[in-house]
This record gives C-alpha cells, structure tokens and sequence, in this order.
C-alpha cells in the first residue's frame, strides 16, 4: 500500500483575506467617522421629513344661476387660461328674462315722462283756477257794490259769494294736485326718476345672469374634477369642475414637535419629490407653520383625558413655497409625495405667521358696456 502525500494548502491566502476585510472594515469606520464629523459637528444644521406631500389651491368652478349644460369646452388633465371658456348652459330663459326686463324698462321711462306730463298739466290747472278765483272776486266785488245802492238783491250777492268760496276751493285743490305731481318727478330727470333706476337695475341683473349662462375659467391653470355632463340640468351652487394652478404649488411638510425647535419662517428648504428622484431638486423657503397639530384639526380630534392614555408624537404642517421656475422647467402634481430639508442654520427669522397676504384677488366684472349702451337706446327710444 502507497501513501499519497497531500500537499498542505498554502498558508498565505487566509492571510492575505483577512488582511483585505481588516482594511475594509477600517476603511468603512474612517468614511463613517468622517461622515459624522462633517453631517454632525462640521455639517448645517438641518431638519428633515419624508412626511411631506405636494399641495395647492383647488379653485372650484361653480353655476351661478340654474341652467342646462348646452357645451363642454375643456375637460380633466386640458389646460386652460384666465378668461377662458369653460362651459355654456342653455341661455333661453335668460334671454326671455332679459326682454322681459327690457320691456319693464321702456314702460318705466313711459310712465315718467307721463309723470312730467302731469306735472305741467297740474301748472295750467293751478293758473286756471287762480283766473277763476279773481273773476269770482271781482264779480262778487261789484255786485256787493250794488247791493249797497239797492240795485241787486241779498240772494245775487250771497250766490257770488258762494261764487269766491268754490274758486277758492278749486285752486286749493289745483295746487294740492300740482304738489302731488311734482313730488314723483322733483329732483330728478327721466334717467334718473328712481322708478326708471329700479327698471334699470332690474336690467342689469337680468344682463347678469345672462353673462353667467357662460361659464369662463377665473385663473391659468388645469382642469380636474369635470363634473358637469351635456345635457345635465344644475341648480345655482353646483360644482362644475375645479381649476388647479400648477404654477403656485407649495409643500405641506409634517415635523414632528421635536423638530420645531430651531425652525423658524425664510429659512431655506431643499425638496426631492419621488416622481423625478435625486436627480431633480426643488428649492423653496418655510414661509408659515400651522397654529396646531394635525391631530388637533382632526374630524375626531384625540381625547387626552381618558385613562388609557398614550404619548403620541405630534407633526404639525410647515408650509415650505416652492419656486415657480423650477416648477415650470419640472412640473409638479397636487398629492404627490416630497422629502423636506429645511437648512436651520439661521434662527433669526420669527416664529409666528406672517402678515396675511392676499395669494389671488378676483375682481367684479365690469358693467358692460354693450349692456350700457343698450340702456341708453332704450331710454332714448321712448322718452
């Protein structure tokens, strides 16, 4: 029987391994020190959350005045500029009321000319009756002189006095008339005699609810939430669709109460949304905290007193805006989760909100003039 050597393995392998892993593991302990000397001692302070979503305004399209949806001109995910239509309801009624109102209007502008009419019918009465009084007078004048001579009787002296009592009355009566016809016209003109102005307004409402039968987008935005179907009836206050501005977005970032302490309003924020990742960086300021936690605006808020009470840590929202250059260049959506820095370096900002700020001011739409200029037809056309 031979015996067959085995060669022993070589003994510098093991070594040369456990030589390799020792300088990677000190490797790795020298780049953690350092990473900790630098994120902890020599690195900006900071605070960060992934509890933190996209958020924006939602403005809601809504009918004014009842009506039929008679067209659709924009629908979910379309675009759609300040002015813009949106959607039109059946005008029919409107247009009935309108020449109802314009009706109202001529007969109103009628009835106040009839009315200075009056008034200068009531001046002749009032110099009528003022002619009669002093041929009245004057006859009872004379034949009172006559009587004193005998040449006319008791009875023709006292029917000419009756004579100066009626005249009298009449033009007490006259003036009382005129007074009564002046008083619906005195001051004013046909434009401006109050019951024209009512027939007027009533115009002009009439006018408004017209315009509202087209239904135009009051900001740049996009459409979502379309609800409104062709042919659907809606009553006066039915949501429509909504119009979300993608250009003023901002960040409801949730830190936890222990993470407040240096936070304070302008302080730099750096937001990564997971729709683009690492490679697209937002920058935005923290521009308000809210006046409470989350829990505390809930619809059942927590109750503390019971007995089998737990701490929780609370998160209240921080607002952080967001630059709308570079939301034009990467465009975000209402929703969608974000991960907030907030660089709190600089404590010298304040703690409590800001001064209210006015975001969007809508203005009245101004009286139209095609609808003015109606107005003065009808007026000059019957006065």
């Amino acid at each position: 029987m031979t015996d067959t050597a085995v060669p022993p393995p070589p003994a510098g392998k093991p070594v040369l391994r456990r030589r390799l892993l020792l300088a990677l593991g000190l490797v790795v302990v020298v780049a953690l020190a350092i990473w900790a000397v630098f994120h902890f001692l020599l690195g900006a302070p900071e605070e960060e959350t992934d509890d933190a979503y996209v958020a924006g305004d939602v403005v809601t399209i809504t009918a004014r005045d009842p009506g039929t949806v008679l067209a659709l001109h924009a629908d979910n995910t379309q675009s759609v500029k300040a002015g813009q239509p949106l959607i039109d309801l059946d005008p029919l009624t409107a247009d009935v009321n309108l020449a109802a109102a314009e009706a109202e209007l001529a007969r109103a502008v009628r009835g106040t000319r009839a009315d200075f009419s009056r008034v200068t019918e009531s001046n002749a009465s009032v110099v009528q009756a003022e002619a009669q009084l002093a041929a009245a007078r004057a006859d009872y004048g004379r034949r009172r002189g006559a009587a004193a001579e005998g040449a006319v009787s008791g009875e023709e002296l006292s029917h000419a006095a009756d004579q100066v009592k009626v005249a009298s009355a009449a033009l007490n009566l006259a003036r009382s008339r005129r007074v009564q016809a002046q008083s619906t016209v005195a001051g004013t003109a046909v434009g401006t005699n109050p019951a024209v102005l009512a027939a007027i307004a009533n115009y002009r409402r009439a006018a408004i609810v017209r315009s509202h039968m087209h239904v135009v987008a009051p900001i740049d935005g996009v459409v979502a939430q379309r609800n409104a179907q062709l042919g659907q009836q809606i009553a006066a206050g039915t949501p429509l669709m909504a119009v979300v501005p993608l250009n003023r977005l901002w960040v409801d970032a949730n830190f936890r109460e222990t993470q407040l302490k240096d936070l304070r309003l302008g302080q730099r924020a750096t937001v990564i949304a997971d729709a683009y990742g690492d490679d697209v960086v937002y920058h935005g300021r923290v521009v308000g905290l809210s006046a409470g936690s989350g829990s505390a605006f809930a619809l059942l808020p927590p109750q503390n007193a019971s007995g089998n009470w737990i701490k929780i840590v609370q998160r209240v929202p921080v607002r952080i805006m967001l630059d709308p250059r570079e939301l034009a260049a990467n465009p975000l959506r209402v929703g969608l989760s974000v991960t907030a820095t907030v660089d709190t370096a600089d404590v010298r900002g304040p703690r409590l909100a800001q001064p209210a700020a006015v975001p969007y001011r809508g203005n009245s739409a101004p009286a139209d003039p095609a609808v003015e200029t109606k107005i003065a037809q009808i007026i000059a056309a019957n006065r």
